[in-house]
């Protein structure tokens, strides 16, 4: 029995050896011995080309079933002695294998094709030109549209949010349209804008929101909803981010924060496709924090009197003075934001074309509620349509891209997230017995008073392109972009008397509105010229070509009061009172000549030049225009057939790497000029103005210049795909305020700064193919991110304005702080360290750094197909440290809810507990500790999380026609583990989270 187990061991391990060696012997070239010549013998000779015409160097000529052979020289010429019935074998790594039978010839050609592996046929937008994946020098990143179309998302950055690496989004809420934060690898800029150039077919599509804080702030974060909610992600082809000197540097000073390239559908050859799809979801938050119920809060409330030295509680105190019922308990958080969210949509679209004119036109629309109680709804439109034409002989070309959409969205005018953390757990009921809103005598502010207040915005966006080109020769090609984008904005937020108690007997003579208007108008031209060249194994492609943009953004604000009805709201001309809070006309002029040199060798060594010089309105005379460039190169060593023989096990390896510069001028526009702005005071019955800026004619671009090296390895023939990068981004020339003494009547001047910042780190991307059988496919795909930010020089730093927000060695992004010592067993209250030792507390000792930078971040994702079954899931996840719910928040024993772990508090002289002692406010001593706490190091803590971000289940129906139906199930944001006890690790404070979201649909092809 043992001699069987080791003849079966042997067996065994002499298979995996011979299976071993036959994949070594993939790419490795057979040795060439020679034998000896036959007298019929005759010389054979010939040149073996790829698929493009161009020589290979280095292909192994072999006479099947010998060891006798010949290597293809520069020219890809070769000579070989046979005999008229061999059959000849041509091999080069990377390419398909040809077999040829001699039958008496003397010259013979190969021309191989390339061989397909999951990199070959991958091509990425990089904007002004095209590259495939396996030749690229820069790092671009990109998410396709199978992916896009599994996620039950509205805005496309949400889209790629967790999937790629180096690319940093957060959404600030769960509210509808609202907004998000996108940095590309990390914060380049401490004063201008750090939001990347977006451009949509072409046409660079503007990241300001034109909201007003003033109007939408209460219930969008920041007062800031996102643009690019307007776009439907269905209608979204791909989606590819730039991120090196070498991608984006092409873009100039518009590319210094990174570039995303969004690229709709477009149509395809074939009979004429109609195509449905109709979904239909629900969602509700995830995780609500734990706060105390009732007893717990009366408990601490008692406890907080009896701390401050009262043993009556004031007619004020209606929760525990009897006013308000001691037994009621209401979760306020399920109550006031525990509604279930509905999303519908639906969408058609037809597509086809020929080979020289293809066509597509789609067309959606989306509804969607919120979370909140009341008839919030949120409503997109959108139409997109394309057209691309060639002529007959391929000169002519004409590709025409519209895209039209519309926003509704009707919302609160407060978020009542507030609310429904703070509210006492015993407060009353919201609607007395006749269903009217309850005011309990006066007692409390009905939280549903707040839904009064109506925001109401409207958004309209209109894009178009069209590319014209001829191509005179194959070599030569002339093109020319013309783009146009006009978005506007339409938003107004009321606030109606009936908000109010009705004790304060106030009517629609109190009542108010704002709005805001604003609007972007951009065109851009961008004529081009490409040439392309190829001799030997030399491959050459130049670039040139200009771009002139203009744009006007208008932005009015307005505020009217006072109404004899409620119902003339909307109309400002009955308000007894009208102020114009803003009214803003600018407008920025742009121009830029650039170019591109690539230079290809053998397949093997890649050269990318690119350079441009822009100019910007937005600088002074001396100082508009800048010079920007890169260098890119990249060896796919894997091709040098030396390498390729040594490493048989490597199916692609390159080394790339880049250097060059970006600029910024994301500063707004006239900065550098003398302004005046509007006093608001008379004189004489005239308004006067009043001097807002100094002029600066040196004012000048910041510079950013970025270093790369990266490492890309495919094993297995690429079933395996491995890609490391590591970077160096250096920002200078900062633009920023430059502290003025009091005496000249102004803080600061714009100007360019010293300081230095920089950002570095190690990227990581993995994609496997597990399994590929016939009706089984099982893939996977991961990306990591490790991003380090550091103020590195900063002139003056000490004496600025900044001194309190920015160190030097440390990053843009920390928050200075108290460094909490714990609770003082004797007193009671938090206890801080003296920084300086002066014996006291103040502003001086919040030296403790909290560092909110991501540790690193990333994403892992598999796809599993199982015949007409495929099942996708991505996880997101993130290390990063934050604040708890206690950051700015309001002291313990105030008639406010808390959080559960409040209630281990100090009580008696030598407990030792987390929590200070409780006060309803009465003890100064406490409110001075807990305020300096709630802005201390004891807040921060761990927000770390690791997310179900996206679930996507669907079914292919066979037909046994030519439609095609799919229904699939789709979840967002399912499932969150985290470190935070309380709260979800994403968004602002006072907002609705993200909510989990499942998703039904159905997809018809006809």
């Amino acid at each position: 029995m043992k001699n069987n187990h080791v003849t079966a061991c042997i067996t065994g391990l002499l298979l995996l050896l011979s299976w071993a060696n036959s994949l070594a012997h993939i790419h490795a070239a057979p040795k060439t011995v020679p034998i000896p010549i036959t007298l019929q013998s005759l010389t054979v000779t010939g040149k073996v080309t790829d698929d493009m015409g161009r020589p290979i160097y280095g292909a192994h000529i072999l006479i099947q079933g010998t060891q006798r052979g010949a290597f293809s020289g520069p020219t890809g010429s070769y000579t070989l002695e046979v005999t008229p019935s061999d059959i000849l074998e041509c091999s080069y790594l990377g390419h398909v294998t040809q077999t040829i039978t001699v039958a008496g010839r003397t010259t013979i050609d190969f021309t191989l094709e390339t061989e397909t592996t999951l990199l070959e046929g991958v091509e990425l937008n990089a904007g002004y030109y095209s590259v495939s994946q396996k030749e690229r020098t820069g790092n671009i990143v990109k998410v396709n549209a199978k992916e896009i179309d599994k996620q039950p998302v509205s805005n496309p950055l949400a889209t790629i949010q967790g999937r790629m690496s180096g690319v940093d989004i957060s959404q600030n809420s769960g509210i509808p349209g609202g907004g998000y934060i996108i940095r590309i690898r990390g914060q380049n800029s401490i004063n201008a804008g750090n939001d990347p150039l977006y451009i949509v077919d072409g046409v660079p599509f503007g990241s300001s929101s034109l909201g007003s804080a003033i109007v939408s702030g209460s219930i969008i974060p920041l007062g800031n909803p996102n643009p690019l909610s307007v776009l439907a992600p269905e209608e979204i082809q791909s989606i590819e981010v730039l991120k090196d000197a070498d991608a984006t540097a092409i873009y100039g000073s518009r590319g210094a924060n990174g570039v995303v390239l969004i690229t709709t559908k477009k149509g395809q050859v074939g009979k004429t496709r109609l195509s449905v799809d109709l979904t239909s979801g629900l969602g509700h938050i995830a995780k609500f924090p734990k706060l105390m119920d009732t007893p717990t809060y009366l408990e601490m409330r008692r406890e907080a009197f009896t701390n401050d030295g009262f043993s009556d509680y004031p007619f004020y105190a209606y929760d525990i003075n009897g006013t308000w019922d001691p037994d009621k308990y209401t979760d306020w958080q399920e109550e006031l934001l525990g509604e279930t969210a509905y999303r519908h949509s639906a969408r058609l679209s037809f597509s086809g074309g020929n080979a020289t004119t293809r066509f597509r036109m789609g067309a959606g629309h989306q509804q969607e509620t919120t979370v909140f109680v009341g008839d919030s709804k949120y409503k997109k439109t959108d139409l997109q349509a394309s057209v691309n034409h060639r002529s007959e002989d391929g000169k002519l070309g004409l590709d025409l891209s519209m895209g039209y959409g519309y926003e509704d969205n009707k919302l609160p005018g407060f978020d009542l997230s507030g609310q429904a953390r703070n509210l006492p757990p015993n407060a009353p009921t919201l609607y007395d017995a006749e269903g009217a809103l309850n005011w309990e005598n006066g007692t409390w502010t009905n939280p549903l008073s707040l839904l009064e207040s109506d925001y109401l915005s409207d958004r309209y966006s209109l894009l178009a392109n069209l590319v014209l080109s001829y191509r005179p020769t194959p070599a030569l090609e002339f093109k020319t972009n013309i783009g146009y984008n006009d978005m506007r904005l339409e938003e107004s937020r009321t606030s109606p008397h009936t908000m109010f108690n009705p004790a304060f007997g106030l009517d629609s003579r109190s009542s108010s509105i704002f709005f805001n208007n604003g609007g972007v108008r951009s065109w851009i031209v961008e004529p081009q010229i490409g040439w392309e060249m190829t001799y030997g194994n030399l491959a050459l492609k130049v670039l040139a070509g200009a771009t002139f943009q203009g744009e006007v953004t208008t932005r009015l604000t307005q505020l009217g009061v006072g109404y004899s009805s409620n119902a003339l709201l909307y109309d400002l001309s009955a308000a007894s009172y009208h102020s114009v809070l803003s009214d803003t006309r600018t407008e920025y002029r742009y121009q830029a000549l650039f170019g591109r040199i690539n230079l290809s060798f053998g397949d093997i060594y890649h050269l990318n030049i690119t350079g441009r010089r822009d100019g910007s309105s937005r600088f002074g005379p001396g100082r508009r225009f800048a010079d920007f460039w890169a260098l890119g190169g990249a060896w796919i060593f894997t091709r040098n057939r030396s390498i390729g023989e040594a490493l048989p096990f490597l199916s692609f390896g390159k080394l790339r790497g880049s250097y060059g510069t970006t600029g910024n001028d994301q500063i707004g526009d006239y900065q550098y000029l003398d302004t005046y702005s509007v006093s608001g005071n008379n004189y004489n019955g005239i308004t006067g103005l009043r001097p807002s800026r100094l002029f600066n004619p040196d004012f000048g671009w910041e510079e950013n210049r970025k270093s790369e090296l990266a490492l890309e390895l495919g094993f297995l023939r690429d079933r395996i795909y491995l890609t490391g990068s590591w970077y160096d981004n250096r920002s200078t020339n900062q633009l920023t305020g430059i502290p003025l003494p009091a005496t000249t009547g102004f803080t600061s001047i714009q100007s360019n700064l010293a300081a230095k910042v920089a950002n570095t780190g190690w990227e990581f991307e993995l994609k496997t193919v597990n399994l590929d059988k016939e009706n089984i496919r099982w893939t996977t795909r991961a990306n990591l991110s490790i991003p380090n930010n550091e103020l590195l020089e900063f002139p003056g730093l000490e004496t600025s304005t900044l001194a309190d927000t920015y160190v030097i060695g440390q990053p843009l992004s920390i928050k200075k702080l108290y460094h909490s010592q714990g609770v003082d067993p004797q007193t009671g209250y938090h206890n801080f360290l003296d920084y300086d030792d002066n014996g006291i507390i103040d502003v001086n000792d919040r030296q403790w750094i909290a560092d909110t930078t991501p540790a690193f971040h990333g994403g892992l994702g598999n796809t599993l197909t199982l015949g007409p079954w495929e099942m996708d899931l991505f996880f997101q996840f993130r290390k990063q440290d934050g604040f708890g719910m206690q950051y700015g928040g309001i002291q313990p024993g105030s008639m406010v809810n808390q959080p559960i772990e409040v209630g281990d508090r100090w009580q008696e002289i030598g407990s030792n507990a987390p929590q200070q002692r409780y006060s309803a406010g009465f003890d100064p001593n406490a409110s001075i500790a807990f305020d300096r706490y709630r802005n201390s190091s004891g807040t921060f803590t761990d927000t770390s999380f690791f997310r179900l971000r996206t679930v996507s289940v669907s079914y292919d129906i066979p037909s046994g026609s030519t439609m095609d139906c799919q229904v699939y199930l789709q979840g967002h944001n399912l499932w969150t583990w985290t470190a935070l006890d309380n709260g979800t690790p994403e968004g602002i404070s006072g907002f609705i989270p993200q909510p989990r979201m499942l998703t039904l649909g159905l997809r018809l092809g006809l």
